[in-house]
C-alpha cells in the first residue's frame, strides 16, 4: 500500500436523518501517459482509477476515475446520517497503487 497525503473533511456530529457533505482529496499527480518529459519520451501513465467509501463495511459512494481527472483528485458526496460508525476511504490506481484511510462518523 502506497503512502499518500489525504485531506478528509467530515462535519461535526450531526443529528440522525440529516444529510452531510463528506469531502476527500488525495495528493496524486494523475499523469495521463500523453505528456512528454524533457527528452521527449512519454511519461508513463499513473492515475487513480477508483475511489470508494464504506460505512461499517457497506459501500456508500464509489467513483471510477479516468485520465481527464486533474491532479490531486477531489471527491465530495452527501450521506444521510442514520448511524455512527467507521468510514473507510480507499483509492486504487495504476501500477498497484492503493491507499486507505479510516475516520469515525459521530452522531450528535
Amino acid at each position: 500500500m502506497a503512502t499518500a497525503r489525504t485531506l478528509i473533511h467530515i462535519p461535526a456530529p450531526a443529528a440522525r436523518g440529516t444529510v452531510i457533505e463528506i469531502r476527500a482529496s488525495l495528493a496524486h499527480p494523475m499523469e495521463t501517459g500523453h505528456r512528454p518529459d524533457a527528452e521527449g519520451r512519454l511519461l508513463p501513465r499513473s492515475i487513480v482509477t477508483r475511489f470508494e467509501c464504506h460505512l461499517n463495511g457497506a459501500l456508500v459512494f464509489a467513483a471510477d476515475l479516468y485520465p481527464a481527472i486533474a491532479a490531486n483528485p477531489y471527491m465530495a458526496f452527501t450521506l444521510r446520517v442514520e448511524r455512527e460508525g467507521e468510514l473507510q476511504f480507499s483509492w486504487q490506481g495504476d501500477h498497484g497503487f492503493a491507499h486507505r484511510e479510516t475516520r469515525r462518523l459521530v452522531m450528535a
